[in-house]
């Protein structure tokens, strides 16, 4: 797949969302952050090819190793993206990834993009630097430089904080200088939105808490977060807190959506099972509204379960938002044409804890629930992955450490609503050359709804 910033004579990415789904080439390949279930195996970035007029498609075409064990990649992101485009002295062309365990940041070239290569290695030392560690969401922020959340200080505990990489790849200090408040501990994932001059963050939990596995009695010792974190982008300063209540436990991904003037975002609860939206007021002020809440399902032993919201993206055009539910087991699509209330439009069944079966006709056996999501530019594909993290995979599916990952592909009708599952689109990463293996985040080479944001 050519990169955004070859079909355009600026910089990296489009000058627009809508550009980006009109014009954007299909998919060709995807980078997949894989995840050892061998302890002593490395993690490794999985280039799958994604063609289907190729003869490896549904293929992993390359393999990317980390010199080092025990690092749990988990999510990646850009030195550039449409944040830059209006630089033509920018190129997308490296990610940075980081170790979630190891707390060490790889940059790896996408210059040959079937065949990615290890540029440099960050040590964790130099995030120590700051006191920080658990290095999660990447962004490029339109200057050049790169934000990183990190959720744990240099021991793994509250509170986190906002480190920043240069040009060159250099770990130069946190984004915020100041002192930040004491209600802001914990770290997840942020998403800023220049033309408000805004930033939104979330909460997970110090890496010392979610390492260990999902322990229920954490979360009434307040050990999980509940709240959203605003900031004033420009000056880099905190602005406020809002508590989202025990219906917004454990605030995990955000997105605001991508036309640079709408005033909205959302956020999935994982543990709350619902969805918040937040906006700014007639009065500019920042506020926030709950308006999904998935209802617990009943469990073998009667107990209720969770849905836990893994991940959530929003399509190009703004139409839809989409988000899994790793417990339950299923992909919901939502029309947010009405942004305060959406609608739902589609389901797709991938596994879960109530239930093996999936929507796959064959009736294959599926291990796991689905966790991470990537949508194709023009809204009409949606990949999905299954691991979450490793503990909790092996608490709550241990079938993924003997059996691998799957990688699915959703059908979407980008244009009236609906999903339906591609049943000839089915990977598992079982067989791979050191073992089974955890599939987490997916990116494109040349961007994508979850990588790239608009000025």
């Amino acid at each position: 797949m050519p990169s955004l910033s070859s079909c355009c004579k600026k910089g990296p990415g489009y000058a627009s969302p809508l550009e980006a789904m009109q014009n954007g080439p299909r998919e060709k390949l995807l980078y997949i952050a894989m995840v050892s279930c061998q302890d002593d195996q490395p993690d490794y970035l999985a280039t799958v090819d994604v063609d289907p007029n190729s003869p490896d498609y549904q293929k992993v075409i390359s393999r990317l190793y980390s010199p080092n064990i025990n690092d749990e990649f988990h999510h990646f992101g850009w030195n550039a993206c449409s944040s830059c485009h209006g630089d033509c002295n920018k190129e997308r062309r490296f990610i940075v990834l980081g170790g979630f365990k190891s707390s060490k940041i790889y940059i790896i070239d996408t210059a040959d993009e079937k065949k990615p290569s290890l540029y440099k290695t960050i040590d964790s030392e130099e995030l120590k630097k700051l006191n920080l560690s658990a290095p999660h969401t990447v962004h490029c922020l339109g200057s050049g430089d790169i934000m990183i959340s990190c959720l744990g200080n240099a021991k793994g505990e509250l509170p986190g904080g906002f480190a920043l990489l240069n040009e060159n790849f250099e770990v130069t200090g946190r984004w915020n200088s100041e002192n930040v408040s004491s209600n802001v501990q914990f770290y997840y994932d942020y998403w800023y939105k220049p033309r408000h001059n805004i930033m939104v963050s979330s909460e997970w939990a110090a890496p010392s808490v979610f390492e260990k596995g999902f322990n229920p009695n954490d979360v009434a010792l307040n050990k999980y977060g509940r709240s959203l974190h605003f900031w004033d982008w420009s000056e880099r300063k905190y602005l406020k807190t809002v508590d989202l209540g025990a219906d917004g436990l454990i605030p995990l991904e955000l997105r605001f959506c991508h036309s640079p003037p709408t005033p909205y975002g959302y956020v999935v609860c994982a543990l709350g099972s619902s969805v918040f939206r937040f906006y700014q007021d007639q009065s500019n002020e920042w506020q926030v509204e709950k308006v999904i809440q998935v209802e617990f399902l009943t469990g073998n032993d009667g107990q209720p379960i969770p849905a836990i919201i893994s991940d959530m993206l929003i399509s190009l055009n703004d139409k839809f938002i989409y988000f899994c539910n790793w417990f339950h087991g299923d992909v919901r699509q939502y029309d947010i044409t009405d942004p305060a209330k959406p609608k739902l439009t589609g389901q797709v069944w991938l596994g879960g804890l109530t239930k093996t079966d999936s929507d796959y006709q064959d009736k294959r056996s599926v291990h796991g629930g689905p966790q991470m999501i990537q949508l194709s530019l023009d809204g009409k594909r949606l990949y999905v992955t299954n691991s979450l993290y490793s503990s909790w995979d092996d608490q709550f599916y241990p079938g993924i450490k003997q059996d691998g990952s799957y990688l699915a592909k959703i059908d979407c009708d980008s244009e009236n609503g609906g999903m339906k599952l591609d049943q000839d689109f089915y990977m598992t990463f079982k067989n791979e050359p050191h073992g089974p293996a955890r599939a987490h985040e997916m990116r494109y080479p040349g961007g994508d709804c979850t990588s790239d944001i608009w000025n």
